[in-house]
């Protein structure tokens, strides 16, 4: 497998590095001390096609492949977690599920705004009482007439407070158990709907995370995405395109602590010589460079198989875990380097420890994953066919006009 970057990838590399250092990176240290959602950002990212990134032009996107989706998630979380959440969410949580499920009404309709820019969606699946379990999610959905009643309650969901599209997760047969839950699209403003914020968190400071209340909320029936009873595969699909932006990130923040450690090495002297020149700052530099590129390979193992069209549940899932726990270490560590300064806000790592840890739970706790991966060696579990996969990349239909 070449992971070698081909000359488009690299230049977008290259431009969202620097939209990162230029304009996302100052604003987060201006709205994340307030805990204020950087909205100033949207219309930059959207001019940009960073909101439809890996989706067709037909459909409003930019045209560009997987790849590129990790490579944007990893210039972006190199700033803050909160915008690359915004690119997990809105791309691989809501508008990937839409392009892969949808039909072609559901896709012009919600789709292309949200390829555009101009719509912000979010994803519904995480409850009080469900989270890893998503089987036990409670909220129902009873078809009356021409739409669907929604009921029911999400918790810890991004993007909740200020999202105008949603795909929300019901059961529309509760004695079925996960092959009783179906997806619908619901737009903010629908009878029965309600949101709210989620305050005191440790950390994503900048990022909104809230909650979602439905009481009997009107949805009509053509929101429904897929089949009744698809919904724990489009969710399941969907949650393997958000841990691969998850872990794409997470070696951005390992490239954060890196590059500042280097920096602060070189900068810092004690007893007479730089602390660059000491043995055990170069062993904590040694393991950050091997956690990146490990991480950088894992992702772009995923990132190909996404490309062909490949199941890549169980790759997808080792990177995620393994990306993740290196980025809150190697957080960790760049604080050791830096001492006293690292544990303050002058610098970026203080931040990123505490946005890294939230990424060792949301989307599939490191322990679940451990257990993923236990199954798969030992054979309890096989990737069967479930439509799960992405559709190949073909830059022929990517990059045409409708």
């Amino acid at each position: 497998m070449d992971f070698t970057l081909s000359e488009e990838h690299l230049m977008l590399r290259k431009v969202v590095r620097e939209f990162a250092a230029k304009d996302v990176l100052p604003t987060i240290k201006a709205c994340e001390p307030r805990h204020e959602f950087p909205r100033e950002l949207l219309p930059k990212m959207a001019e940009m096609g960073l909101l439809g990134v890996c989706l067709p032009v037909r459909y409003g996107g930019a045209g560009f492949d997987y790849i590129a989706l990790g490579i944007v998630s990893e210039a972006m979380e190199w700033a803050d977690s909160s915008v690359r959440e915004t690119i997990a969410v809105h791309v691989g949580l809501n508008s990937l599920p839409i392009f892969q499920w949808g039909n072609e009404a559901q896709k012009q309709k919600y789709l292309v705004p949200q390829a555009k820019g101009t719509k912000l969606a979010c994803f519904g699946l995480t409850e009080p009482g469900a989270g890893s379990d998503v089987a036990a999610l409670n909220s129902r959905a009873k078809r009356v007439g021409d739409k669907y009643l929604l009921s029911g309650e999400k918790m810890w969901i991004t993007l909740a407070d200020e999202a105008d599209h949603m795909l929300v997760f019901a059961k529309t047969d509760p004695a079925a158990g996960h092959r009783g839950i179906s997806a619908f699209i619901v737009e903010r403003g629908f009878p029965g709907l309600t949101t709210g914020t989620i305050e005191g968190k440790l950390g994503v400071w900048a990022g909104n995370t809230g909650w979602i209340s439905m009481d009997n909320c009107e949805v009509p029936a053509e929101n429904l995405l897929g089949k009744e009873g698809e919904g724990f595969k489009i969710a399941m699909s969907a949650l393997d395109n958000a841990r691969f932006t998850v872990a794409a990130g997470a070696v951005g923040i390992i490239r954060s602590c890196l590059e500042a450690s280097v920096a602060y090495a070189h900068q810092r002297e004690t007893f007479g010589k730089p602390i660059a020149q000491h043995q055990l700052v170069q062993q904590l530099i040694a393991q950050m460079v091997q956690r990146h590129e490990i991480g950088q390979l894992l992702v772009n193992k995923v990132g190909r198989l996404k490309n062909r069209g490949a199941r890549n549940t169980r790759e997808t899932s080792l990177a995620k875990w393994y990306c993740t726990e290196a980025a809150f270490q190697s957080a960790s560590d760049a604080i050791q380097i830096h001492g006293a300064y690292g544990y303050s806000n002058e610098y970026n790592m203080e931040r990123h420890l505490r946005n890294s840890k939230g990424a060792v739970i949301y989307e599939g706790t490191s322990q679940i994953h451990q257990l993923v991966q236990a199954q798969y060696a030992l054979g309890f579990k096989t990737d069967k066919p479930m439509r799960c996969e992405l559709p190949a990349y073909d830059p022929d239909y990517w990059q045409a006009e409708a």
